[in-house]
């Protein structure tokens, strides 16, 4: 019986073998689809995995995932973007570009992939000192914002480029200006923070941004990044009270969040206060959180750290916090003086 029906099956697969070969231009097509969706349901459960990854601040590893994903579908624009993401966030911005222009060649019309892309241009345009490069930045986020006028942070992003980059390369004011009308149109609360970027580094009017970080707090928005954009403002201009009232409004959101504990330490540092908490917030901050380009950098942490080990007279611990800071972003100005002026007075 076993026999019998094996050789069935092989006279049935003949006959199935010579049915495709001779009816092929008609199955070929099916054929392909099918073979097309298994390998982008395969895709979609590496890249799901890979965007894990990418969260923990695993980029290598994520870079690695991704690549098989590359390799089973070549065509997935999702995972060259997510490939150019990862890239950037290591500071690789080669790769980031290619990775970057692969996604925008496959999928032309994704304002996102325009977006980073430009990001990427500017990540290496900064480093090399690029015109060439930079220009391509104001190019590609002209057309994320072409793509869908609605995506607030690439015309955040233009409106930067347009106040800080030099007129050779695409530098206008007045196109800043135009954007800071738009995204105010689309956003009220995004539209003080534009303006108020545009009064401090476009006009050199502080007294104007206040105004408006003033009024982004008094609105009380629901989300944490126009607080975090109040803080950084009042930080820098030593207004500690300023600070604490934009610290406490992003409590209110989500007192847990990493950054708020972050931000409140450096508060305390700044205001000689809390030298205990400051500290374990701090080291805190450097242990459960990822490298994100769009986070305090780990390199800053360090060099709060520092700051609160001089203040105390911990010269040997200071020194230790800035080198930390130093390897991580050796271009840091503030922790490269306070260095040298450690080494200078030690015996």
């Amino acid at each position: 019986m076993r026999r019998y029906r094996t050789k069935t099956v092989i006279v049935n697969g003949a006959v199935l073998f010579l049915l495709l070969f001779l009816f092929r231009p008609l199955f070929l097509p099916a054929i392909r689809t099918a073979f097309a969706a298994a390998s982008s349901n395969d895709v979609g459960g590496i890249l799901q995995s890979a965007q894990h990854e990418f969260d923990l601040g695993n980029y290598a590893a994520a870079i690695k995932t991704l690549q098989s994903a590359v390799a089973l579908n070549s065509a997935s624009a999702e995972a060259y973007y997510w490939l150019g993401r990862s890239y950037y966030e290591i500071r690789d911005y080669d790769n980031a570009i290619t990775q970057g222009e692969k996604s925008v060649a496959l999928d032309a019309k994704n304002s996102l992939y325009h977006q980073w892309l430009a990001r990427s241009y500017g990540g290496k345009a900064d480093r090399d000192r690029s015109f060439f490069l930079a220009k391509k930045v104001k190019k590609e986020l002209e057309e994320a914002v072409r793509l869908n006028p609605s995506n607030i942070e690439a015309r955040l992003d233009l409106e930067d480029f347009c106040i800080s980059a030099p007129w050779i390369v695409g530098g206008n004011k007045d196109e800043a200006r135009d954007q800071v009308d738009a995204i105010s149109a689309l956003d009220a609360i995004d539209g003080h923070v534009a303006r108020a970027n545009f009064d401090l580094q476009g006009i050199k009017r502080p007294d104007l941004a206040e105004t408006e970080y003033r009024q982004i707090l008094s609105s009380k928005p629901a989300r944490l990044e126009p607080y975090f954009e109040a803080i950084t403002f009042f930080q820098k201009q030593n207004d500690l009270p300023g600070m604490q009232t934009a610290i406490d409004g992003a409590a209110q959101v989500n007192a847990k969040d990493p950054r708020v504990l972050y931000f409140q330490a450096v508060d305390w540092v700044l205001s000689g206060t809390e030298p205990v908490r400051a500290e374990e917030y701090l080291k805190s901050y450097l242990a459960s959180t990822p490298e994100r380009s769009d986070w305090p950098p780990h390199a800053a942490a360090r060099e709060w750290l520092g700051r609160l080990y001089e203040s105390q007279g911990k010269r040997a611990e200071a020194a230790e916090q800035y080198r930390a800071a130093l390897q991580l972003e050796p271009g840091r100005k503030e922790a490269t003086a306070r260095l040298q002026k450690l080494e200078k007075a030690s015996p």
